[in-house]
């Protein structure tokens, strides 16, 4: 299956920041998007200003994963698209959340916590151990990720405990995080995945650029028996 990505974008920091303009002169959805076709993905993004958010019915029906990133304007996503996001991810499409997309409303609608975390923009170096080495998400990869300029996320995270949980950070700091936690609602998986502050190269790191992808397949709806709700008449009848 050629597994369908939207990769989604608030794209203002990279209009607006010169710094974050350099590092992504065409968004980070571009440089996530180009990683993504590289390896077979077939691939549109969509960014906050579109109409509709860039997340229309058709859009949305026709994406098997929505990859989500999200930080200044987390407020002016509309609900009803929330809405719109939040029913195809019960009904089986992929969601991948990336850093700071924490705090999106379609992450805390989906988690049903307030998803807040310690932060801090420094100078940190952040190494992810790969804790679930059988896990799909890993694959291809050594037994961490080294990342020598991020800003720190630490716990505690209010999350509900992942399913699976894939990576763990220690930052130079001295704080730790759980940084690629998988979960499902309904039909759909969700995979969280810490890196990506926007003034840091962090997207065009192999690596993560792996993981990206790895989880993207994870994600993609898979084969299944349908569900059935509702008033149900008896099988047996005597």
């Amino acid at each position: 299956m050629n597994v369908r990505v939207t990769v989604w974008n608030e794209y203002r920091h990279e209009r607006h920041n010169e710094q974050v303009r350099r590092i992504y002169p065409e968004g980070m959805h571009t440089t996530i998007a180009a990683a993504l076709r590289a390896e077979g993905f077939a691939v549109r993004t969509a960014t906050l200003d579109e109409p509709e958010h860039g997340l229309s019915e058709e859009v949305l029906a026709a994406t098997d994963v929505l990859i989500w990133w999200g930080h200044l304007a987390h407020d002016e996503v509309r609900d009803a698209v929330v809405e719109r996001v939040h029913a195809r991810v019960l009904d089986g499409m992929g969601l991948i959340v990336l850093h700071s997309g924490h705090f999106s409303k379609i992450f805390k609608r989906l988690m049903g916590t307030t998803c807040n975390l310690k932060w801090r923009v420094g100078n940190d170096r952040e190494r992810l151990w790969v804790v679930a080495p059988g896990h799909p998400i890993a694959a291809g990869l050594g037994e961490r990720i080294e990342i020598e300029h991020e800003e720190m996320y630490g716990e505690p995270f209010d999350v509900p405990p992942p399913e699976t949980l894939v990576f763990v950070s220690w930052f130079s700091g001295g704080e730790v995080f759980r940084s690629g936690a998988c979960y499902t609602r309904g039909q759909g998986r969700i995979f969280y995945f810490r890196p990506g502050h926007e003034t840091m190269p962090t997207y065009h790191h192999p690596d993560v650029q792996r993981v990206i992808a790895n989880a993207a397949r994870w994600a993609a709806p898979t084969p299944g028996a349908a569900r059935v709700f509702g008033n149900a008449a008896p099988l047996e009848t005597r």
